[in-house]
C-alpha cells in the first residue's frame, strides 16, 4: 500500500476537534458481550461532559431498539431510544422512500416484524410485490422456500445488512450475508440494495435522525464512525464522508488494517485511549 497507516493513539492533525458526533459500533468496540471494554462508559460520559454526542449504530437486525436499551441499562449505562440506529431501521426508513404501501415479505424474526408493523410497513407472504432479507433467528425451510421463489420471480430484493456472521459469546452464528449467499445459490440474485453498514443508507437514515433530533445542518466531517471492523464500520465511514476510527479491541489487528484496502483516518487500541477536549 502506498498510503501509510495512521500512528495508534495519535491525532497529530487534531482531527477529532471538528467532531460534534460519534457514531459507535457496539461490540467489540464498547464492550465484549456482556463486559464492558476498559474505560469505555468513561469514554462515553467524556462525550457528554465536552457537548458532543453519541448514538450507537449496529447492523444487528435480529434485535429491536428496546433490547440494546435493556441490555445497556442492565449493564449500568441507560441511553434513551434516539441514541440506538439499527440496521432493521433504517429499511424501514428506505421502503418508506422507495416502496410506499408495497407488500413485503420480510425474512426476519418477530422482532423485526413487530419494528415493521409498527412503522406501517405491510406485511404480507402471500402474495407480496417486495423481498427484505433480515437476521431471521427463527428461520424455517418452508419460509426460505417462499423467499427464494419470490426472488427469483424478480421482485425487488433488499437486505438490511452484508454481515456474514454474528459474534456471540461462544462464538459465531450465521447472519444475514450467510442467507444471501444461500439464496443466491438458489435464485441466482443478490440484493438490489443492501441498506447496513458499509452501505451508504444507513448513514443517510443516521444524518435524517440527527437533524430531527436538533443537529440540521451537521457536517459529514463532523460525525466520527468507530468501530472495531474494517470492512463494515471503517469502510461505512469512508462511504459515508464521516471521520473513521478504528479501535483494535474488538475483531481488527493492526496487521489486518496493513493490509486492508480501507484506510481508516485514525486508529486507537480502544475507545478509552481516544482524546476529547
Amino acid at each position: 500500500m502506498s498510503q501509510s497507516l495512521p500512528t495508534v493513539n495519535q491525532d497529530p492533525e487534531n482531527l477529532l476537534r471538528s467532531v460534534r458526533v460519534f457514531a459507535l459500533d457496539m461490540d467489540g468496540t464498547v464492550y465484549l458481550g456482556e463486559r464492558w471494554i476498559d474505560g469505555a462508559r468513561e469514554f462515553l460520559r467524556r462525550i457528554a461532559e465536552t457537548g458532543r454526542r453519541f448514538v450507537f449504530l449496529t447492523n444487528n437486525s435480529s434485535k429491536g431498539p428496546e433490547n440494546y436499551l435493556d441490555k445497556l441499562a442492565g449493564m449500568g449505562f441507560p441511553i434513551t431510544g434516539d441514541q440506538i440506529v439499527t440496521s432493521g431501521q433504517a429499511t424501514i426508513w428506505y421502503l418508506q422512500q422507495h416502496f410506499p404501501g408495497k407488500r413485503i415479505f420480510l425474512l426476519g424474526n418477530e422482532l423485526l416484524q413487530r419494528e415493521f408493523l409498527d412503522a406501517g410497513i405491510l406485511l404480507d407472504s402471500r402474495n407480496p410485490e417486495v423481498a427484505v432479507a433480515a437476521f431471521d433467528t427463527s428461520l424455517t425451510y418452508d419460509k426460505l422456500c417462499r423467499f427464494c421463489d419470490l426472488v427469483r420471480s424478480g421482485a425487488p430484493f433488499l437486505a438490511t445488512h452484508p454481515d456474514y456472521n454474528c459474534p456471540t459469546e461462544t462464538g459465531f452464528i450465521p447472519d444475514t450475508g450467510s442467507f444471501l449467499e444461500l439464496i443466491h445459490a438458489s435464485a441466482f440474485r443478490y440484493p438490489d440494495r443492501v441498506i447496513g453498514k458499509p452501505n451508504r443508507d444507513i448513514s443517510d437514515y443516521l444524518m435524517a435522525r440527527l437533524a430531527q433530533s436538533g443537529l440540521p445542518g451537521l457536517r459529514r466531517d463532523e460525525i466520527a464512525m468507530v468501530g472495531d471492523r474494517l470492512y463494515t464500520d471503517i469502510a461505512a465511514g469512508v462511504n459515508a464522508g464521516f471521520r473513521s476510527i478504528l479501535v483494535l479491541s474488538g475483531e481488527a489487528t493492526l496487521e489486518d488494517a496493513a493490509k486492508s484496502e480501507v484506510r481508516p483516518d485514525l486508529i486507537f487500541s480502544s475507545v478509552a485511549q481516544i482524546p476529547l477536549s
